[in-house]
């Protein structure tokens, strides 16, 4: 977790009627704090804000053909600052994008559906949990 206990989640999509219904989704259900960018290069430049969770589109070029997709931001944010959980995104219901994504370091992988949102907040909810067993055992650790 960030330094404020604050859970900050970025939200990266260029699709802007799907990234602001999660938001709103988000917003709603969670008193989690909400960032939304269209670009992985904006997301990129905004990383010293320390997000704990991005939840990252794999395809991002609908609205500029030539911008990082998915896979380029995932390598440049886990190259960055490997304690940001990255949660791929995509309408791709194909096992190999979903193993490509694992094998590019993300957490997981979820299919834009109606249940998009509820398997989101469940994954959030488990890398939190695992986050904070890492703490504790990192604070263990140090005392011995």
């Amino acid at each position: 977790m960030n330094n404020n206990n604050k859970i900050i989640i970025y939200l990266v999509d260029d699709d802007a009627l799907f990234l602001k219904s999660l938001e709103i989704d988000f917003l709603r259900e969670t008193k989690f704090t909400i960032e939304t960018f269209a670009t992985g290069e904006m997301c990129l430049a905004n990383l010293s804000k320390k997000p704990d969770v991005i939840i990252l589109d794999y395809y991002l070029d609908s609205i500029d053909k030539k911008a990082m997709n998915g896979i380029e931001t995932l390598d440049k944010i886990i190259a960055k600052d490997p304690d940001i959980s990255v949660v791929m995104l995509s309408a791709q219901d194909k096992i190999d994008v979903a193993i490509q994504c694992m094998h590019h370091q993300a957490f997981d992988y979820v299919v834009k559906s109606e249940t998009a949102f509820l398997r989101l907040k469940e994954i959030i909810s488990k890398i939190l949990k695992y986050k904070k067993m890492e703490k504790e055992l990192n604070w263990y650790m140090d005392r011995m």
